[in-house]
C-alpha cells in the first residue's frame, strides 16, 4: 500500500480558505501569518480581516483573548500593521484597547466594539 503525505502547502487556496473559516481568525493569524507569502495573501483576504474579535466569552464576562504577552505583542507589532487597511470592525476590551488602537491607523474602521471598559478610559482616549 502506498502512502502519501499531504502538507498544508499542497492544498488549494479554496480548501485552505474553507478550513481557516472554520477556525478563530485571531488564532489563525497568530499561527500562520508570516510563514510564507501565499498564506499571508490568503489571510489578508477580507473574509478574515473585516472583523477582528479580540474577546473570548467566559461565564457571562468578556475576557481578553491574549493571555501571553508575546502573542499580543506580535499582533500589535506585525499583524495589525500588515492588515490595517482591511479592518472594518474591531471588538476589544479595556486592557488591550489602547495598544490595539495605537498599533496602526485603521482607515476603513467603521465599527468599534468596546467591552469591560470604564467611562474614564473612554474619555481619556477619545477626547
Amino acid at each position: 500500500m502506498n502512502r502519501s503525505c499531504v502538507q498544508l502547502k499542497d492544498l488549494p487556496d479554496e480548501l485552505l480558505i474553507f478550513i481557516f473559516k472554520q477556525m478563530n481568525n485571531i488564532e489563525v493569524f497568530y499561527t500562520l501569518f508570516g510563514i510564507n507569502e501565499r498564506l499571508d495573501l490568503i489571510l489578508q483576504d477580507s473574509i478574515f480581516t473585516n472583523r477582528l474579535n479580540f474577546l473570548k466569552r467566559s461565564s457571562k464576562k468578556f475576557l481578553n483573548i491574549f493571555s501571553p504577552d508575546i502573542i499580543f505583542d506580535r499582533f500589535c507589532l506585525q499583524i495589525l500593521p500588515a492588515v490595517r487597511e482591511k479592518i472594518q470592525w474591531l471588538d476589544v476590551e479595556s486592557s488591550s484597547l489602547k495598544q490595539i488602537l495605537c498599533a496602526a491607523d485603521y482607515p476603513n474602521l467603521y465599527r468599534l466594539g468596546l467591552f469591560n471598559i470604564e467611562e474614564e478610559t473612554i474619555k481619556s482616549l477619545f477626547t
